[in-house]
């Protein structure tokens, strides 16, 4: 028997609408980073391209804090600067790249922003191309997080845009889990876009950052799923804002909201309860997962959830494909929530 859940929102039932100067005020650390610093990031001592990247980003981020120059200082200029615009840290999920950049957020001077791929390529579509460019020129700093080439028009976009804000004078950090001139590479033809890619890659000073996920090392294994009855139970003892849904009923509903309002669709939330949680079967639907999965680990939400376990939640034939790396990442952040929603697990 399903327990109702007065008290309980639900996820399914919002439809968020983001004005286009919140998705530049939004453009900083989300909270789980607000506090992050160099000084906070512990390199795995196995791994000297940690620490090495971290003398790296403190370099980077006083050469920003020396240079006096004004941040349109080079607006009506096509070509940019010599050498590289920017850092790119390349790594695996959970070697801590975004605990890095926005560290260097942190330590650079304003004005700067700091967003997702995903929240950039939306900045685009809610300002217009000429309007985001004008927006972002003035910044001394961009960084861009999980840096992601999805389909060939983002590719030509991003590739665009950033070469633009380059030559105003804008200084660029970014992360992925693949090297600049390997992006595309097993999700569409990338040989047709090679031009766009390797000028992207032009623009960075490649840092690879190698190590194990740092959300599970040395730490137990995640909660198993737990029943139906007892997801809501948690749900209705959990602090105001815990957000229950049935799992199916919200991956339908996420194909209704643009992925740049999941963020906005948490607001207010404080745990997130899930029932009937079941493998992913196709692309379009697992993606968007990815995203809610980012923004719900931005915001350090709880996950308490009954169903299949999370690391069975992507198909053998996606974990196979080019957003492999993507998927990892999506069950890496999940399996961690999971075990900070075991809290919230009322002892039987």
């Amino acid at each position: 028997m399903i327990v109702p859940v007065v008290h309980a929102v639900s996820l399914t039932r919002r439809q968020p609408s983001v004005p286009a100067d919140r998705l530049v005020a939004e453009m900083v650390p989300p909270p789980r980073f607000g506090d992050v610093r160099f000084d906070t990031y512990i390199p795995d001592p196995n791994q000297p391209g940690q620490a090495a990247a971290v003398q790296r980003l403190e370099r980077f981020a006083a050469e920003l804090n020396g240079d006096g120059g004004n941040g349109r200082r080079r607006w009506f200029r096509r070509e940019s600067t010599p050498g590289p615009s920017g850092i790119y840290l390349d790594g695996g999920y959970g070697v801590g790249k975004t605990h890095l950049l926005a560290s260097l957020w942190h330590a650079a001077p304003g004005p700067k922003s700091l967003c997702t791929f995903v929240e950039l390529t939306n900045l685009v579509g809610a300002l217009g191309f000429r309007q985001t460019v004008e927006a972002l020129s003035g910044h001394r700093l961009l960084c861009i997080d999980e840096f992601e080439l999805d389909d060939p028009g983002d590719t030509v976009l991003v590739s665009t845009l950033l070469g633009k804000l380059a030559d105003a004078g804008v200084k660029l950090a970014a992360t992925s889990n693949t090297l600049p001139d390997k992006l595309g590479e097993g999700r569409f033809a990338a040989q047709d876009f090679m031009r766009e890619i390797q000028g992207l890659s032009a623009r960075f000073e490649a840092l690879r950052i190698d190590g194990e996920d740092y959300r599970h090392r040395g730490l137990p294994a995640a909660p198993a799923p737990i029943d139906d009855d007892v997801v809501a139970k948690s749900a209705e003892a959990a602090p105001e804002g815990a957000a229950l849904d049935d799992f199916p009923e919200l991956l339908a509903h996420l194909a209704t909201v643009h992925p740049s309002r999941y963020g906005a669709m948490l607001d207010g939330v404080t745990g997130i309860f899930w029932r009937g949680v079941r493998p992913v079967q196709d692309q379009a639907t697992a993606l968007r997962l990815v995203v809610l999965a980012d923004r719900m680990y931005d915001r350090e939400l709880p996950v308490v959830a009954s169903g299949v376990p999370f690391d069975e939640l992507f198909t053998e034939e996606m974990l196979a494909g080019g957003y492999r790396k993507k998927y990892l990442r999506a069950v890496s952040r999940l399996v961690a929530m999971a075990r900070d929603g075991a809290e919230h697990v009322p002892t039987r």
